[in-house]
Parts: C-alpha cells; structure tokens; sequence
C-alpha cells in the first residue's frame, strides 16, 4: 500500500504539539515545577501510576502526591522515546516508552540510584489552551536496581 507523503498541515502541527506536551511533562516532573505540570493536564484528568508503585486518581489529587512522593529525589530524568500517536479529530492516544533514572537523598548524603522503565498510555484532547492530557495510565516494564531501604512512599 504506498504511503501518502503529503501530510495534512493539521497533523504535522497536531503531532509536534503533542510531542511538546510530552517533553513538557517530563521537564515539569524533573524539575518539580508543579505550575509547569498544570498545563500538561486536564484539571479533572484521571491519572494511575498505580502499575509503578504510585496513586491513582484525579489530577488534583495526584499532583499533590507527586510533590511529595518526589521531594527526596533530588534528582530524577525522565527520557521519552518510540511514542505512537492516533489522532482522532480533537481527541487522540499516546503510547509512549519511558527511561526513568531516579536518585534518592538518603540521610548520609550520599545517593541511591535506581531506574524505572515503563509505558505512558494517554489520551488527550485539544483545548483552547493547547493539547492536555484527559487521562493518563502507566504499564510497568521493569526495575534496574533496587528501591532504598529508607524510601518511604507517601500514600
């Protein structure tokens, strides 16, 4: 079947921006800018990071967990990659593959590294303001390392 290489305008620029969004997400994340982090979501987006150890819920709700469930990790990254895009008008999925190196501050100073790999499945809608994310799950790929005996994970 030959491939059309003549891509609408609409899609191209419908699927950077979604592109953006997700790229947005993860620096909003690593760098713990809850503000940035608004403008990824839907105010009332179901998010489930259940499948990696975190909480299921509405945005709001989530969001006030991440800032707790990340403060001891000074660092974290969060490297996206092989997302597969399905637009649909004004809604649309993501199934995107995440690399998540992880760097717990445990109380000598010193820190412990771990990393997660998992699959973001999302679906999201255009807005006035842009894609967002209407709902967002995860599926859990696997660990590299072990958690920190000292990582207390907020509920």
């Amino acid at each position: 079947m030959p491939v059309n290489r003549d891509l609408p305008v609409r899609e191209l620029s419908d699927r950077l921006a979604i592109n953006d969004l997700l790229i947005r997400y993860t620096r909003a994340i690593d760098t713990k800018d809850w503000n940035l982090l608004d403008t990824c979501f839907l105010p009332d987006a179901d998010v489930d990071y259940t499948a990696t150890g975190g909480v299921a819920g509405k945005y709001p709700e989530v969001r006030a967990w991440l800032a707790k469930a990340l403060a001891p990790f000074p660092i974290t990254v969060h490297y996206i990659t092989n997302s597969i895009v399905k637009l649909d008008g004004d809604r649309a999925t993501a199934r995107t593959l995440v690399y998540n190196p992880m760097f717990f501050g445990k109380p000598d100073g010193t820190l412990h590294d771990f990393t997660v790999g998992a699959t973001y499945v999302d679906e999201l809608v255009w807005t006035a303001d842009g894609w967002r994310i209407a709902k967002r799950g995860e599926e859990a790929g696997y660990m590299q390392g072990q958690l920190p005996a000292a990582l207390q994970i907020p509920k």
